[in-house]
C-alpha cells in the first residue's frame, strides 16, 4: 500500500491520466521521452528527429515514410506551458551554420510536432494526425528514481561501500577524509553539513569526468542544481553508518536523513509525477564506444546504469486501467550513439555489445509486456568511410574533421583539416569485449565536428546525414502510423 502522504499525488496523477485519455479521442498524441547517459548526444538526437520529420526526409526503415504516407509535419505550441521549450532552431543553427555540437542540457524541455499522415489500407484508411510531444530530460534525473524506494540509511551504506571499490577509491579520497571526521550521532552543524555535501559533490563530479562517464550514484541534481543551488534539499551527503544502528532524533544523521527525504519530496517525486509517469515511449542514448575503450570497469559501470534505467520503468501494456493509475512506457529503446566513429562493418557488433549489456534487465521487462530494443546509430553523421594504409595493410577507416585540440597519438588537430583515422575494430563476438580483448585506450575515437552541409542553387541546405535514425523511429513510433 502506498504511503498516506503519497495518496494525493497518486490521485492527481490518476486525474491527469483520465484527462489525457479523454483527450486522445479528440487529438491522438504520443509522449516520447528522450534522455541519455553523460555525453551521449541526446540534444543532437532530438534536433535530428525534428529536422527529418519537418523536412520530409525519406527514411527507408521508417515504414510510414518509406511508403510515402507522411504528408506533412510541423511544429506546434506545446501542451505544457510551465515546461521550457526545446530550442530546436538554436540547436539547428549550432549544428549546421556554426558546425559545433550543442551544449549538453541540464533541465527538462519539450517540443510538439504535429504529423499528418495516411493510414494504411484497412478497416479505417484515410488521413489522420498525431501530436508527437518530445520530452527531453537529463539522464541523471532518470537514475534518481531509484531513490524513491530507498531510505537514507540504506542509500548511505550502499553509496559509501561503492566509493571504496578499487576503481573509485582514488577519486573519493577527499570525501572519505571528511567522512571520517563526521560523527553521525553528533549534534546538528550546518557548517559540517555544507562541508560534507561539497566533498560528496566533488566526488560525483570526478566520477562523471572519469573514463566511465556514466556514474550511477544519485542524486543527479547535485550535478545540475539549477534554482535549487544552496537549498537544504541539496545540502546533504551519505554518512558511514554501521549496520543495525538507528538514527537518533536531533542528531547530525537525522538532519541528513531529513534532507534526503526533502530531496525525494521536492525533486524526485515531482519529476516522476509530472513527467516520467506520462511518457509513452522512451529512448535512452548511451556512449557505448567510450565504455569499450575505457575497459572492463567502465563496462561494468555502464551495465549497472542500464540495469537501473530499466528498473526505473514500471513497464507493461498501456491498458486503460493501467494508464489511469500507473501510466508507463510500453517501448524502451537503448541506442549506442556515435556509430559514425567506426566503419559500418562494426555497426552490428556495437549493437550486439549494447544488447548484451541490457539483456538481463530486458528479459524482466519483456516478461511484463514491454518491448525493449537496441540500435547503433549516429543522429548526425560527422564522418565518411575510407581506407588508410599502415605498412602493407589496407585498413577500413573513417574521415572527418576532428575538433581543435583533439589528439590521436602524437598528432594534434586544428579543427579545420579533414583526417582519415583507423579507429580500431570491434571483435566478432560481444562477449570477447567483456573478457578484456581490447586494451583500454587502444581505440581511436576523436571528437569530430559536425559536417559541412552543401547548399543548392536555391539556397536550401542539404538534409542532415545520419546512421540508422530511421530504425529508431520505426521502433519507437512505427505502430502509431499504421
Amino acid at each position: 500500500m502506498p504511503p498516506l502522504t503519497d495518496i494525493p499525488s497518486r490521485m492527481g496523477a490518476a486525474a491527469q491520466s483520465l484527462w489525457e485519455a479523454s483527450g486522445q479521442l479528440i487529438q491522438p498524441s504520443l509522449r516520447l521521452g528522450v534522455t541519455g547517459l553523460a555525453r551521449s548526444g541526446k540534444t543532437v538526437f532530438t534536433t535530428a528527429l525534428v529536422h527529418h520529420l519537418t523536412r520530409g526526409t525519406n527514411l527507408p526503415a521508417f515504414r510510414a515514410s518509406a511508403e510515402g504516407r507522411i504528408r506533412r509535419a510541423h511544429l506546434s505550441p506545446q501542451p505544457d506551458d510551465a515546461v521550457p521549450r526545446f530550442p530546436f532552431e538554436e540547436h539547428m543553427a549550432a549544428l549546421t551554420l556554426e558546425r559545433r555540437w550543442p551544449q549538453s542540457t541540464s533541465r527538462i524541455s519539450e517540443l510538439r510536432v504535429d504529423v499528418e499522415y495516411e493510414r494504411k489500407a484497412g478497416w479505417r484508411p484515410g488521413p489522420a494526425s498525431l501530436a508527437l510531444d518530445i520530452v527531453d530530460y537529463p539522464g541523471e534525473w532518470l537514475l534518481d528514481l531509484a531513490l524513491l524506494d530507498a531510505d537514507y540509511a540504506e542509500w548511505s551504506r550502499q553509496t559509501v561501500e561503492a566509493s571504496r571499490r578499487r576503481d573509485r577509491a582514488a577519486v573519493a579520497g577527499r570525501w572519505h577524509e571528511v567522512l571520517r571526521a563526521l560523527d553521525p550521532a553528533g549534534p546538528v552543524d550546518e557548517v559540517l553539513a555544507s562541508k560534507a555535501s561539497d566533498a560528496f559533490k566533488d566526488y560525483l563530479l570526478a566520477l562523471r569526468a572519469g573514463a566511465e562517464a556514466v556514474a550511477t550514484t544519485p542524486p543527479g541534481r547535485f550535478l545540475m542544481p539549477g534554482d535549487l543551488a544552496g537549498s537544504p534539499a541539496l545540502t546533504f551527503a551519505p554518512l558511514d553508518l554501521p549496520h543495525g544502528q538507528t538514527i537518533a532524533p536531533g542528531s547530525f544523521a537525522a538532519l541528513m536523513e531529513r534532507r534526503f527525504e526533502a530531496y525525494k519530496t521536492h525533486v524526485v517525486r515531482p519529476f516522476f509525477r509530472d513527467h516520467f509517469q506520462r511518457i509513452d515511449r522512451q529512448i535512452v542514448l548511451v556512449d557505448v564506444l567510450a565504455a569499450i575503450d575505457a575497459g572492463p570497469a567502465a563496462l561494468a559501470e555502464l551495465e549497472e546504469a542500464l540495469d537501473q534505467v530499466l528498473l526505473a520503468f514500471r513497464i507493461g501494456r498501456n491498458t486503460l486501467f493501467s494508464r489511469l493509475f500507473s501510466p508507463r512506457a510500453d517501448r524502451v529503446l537503448f541506442a549506442a550513439t556515435k556509430a559514425d566513429h567506426i566503419h559500418h562493418t562494426d555497426h552490428d557488433r556495437l549493437d550486439a555489445v549494447l544488447r548484451l549489456l541490457v539483456n538481463r534487465a530486458s528479459r524482466r521487462t519483456e516478461a511484463a509486456g514491454a518491448r525493449v530494443g537496441t540500435v547503433a546509430l549516429a543522429s548526425m553523421r560527422a564522418t565518411r568511410e575510407t581506407t588508410v594504409r599502415e605498412g602493407r595493410e589496407t585498413l577500413r577507416a573513417v574521415a572527418g574533421v576532428p575538433e581543435a585540440g583533439e589528439r590521436v597519438e602524437a598528432e594534434v588537430f586544428d579543427g579545420e583539416t579533414e583526417a582519415a583515422i583507423f579507429p580500431g575494430e570491434l571483435p566478432e563476438t560481444a562477449e570477447a569485449i567483456f573478457q578484456g580483448v581490447i586494451e583500454p585506450g587502444s581505440l581511436r575515437f576523436p571528437r569530430f565536428r559536425p559536417p559541412r552541409l552543401p547548399v543548392d542553387a536555391a539556397g536550401r541546405m542539404a538534409k542532415m546525414p545520419h546512421i540508422r535514425l530511421d530504425r529508431a523511429l520505426e521502433f519507437l513510433l512505427g505502430d502509431r502510423f499504421a
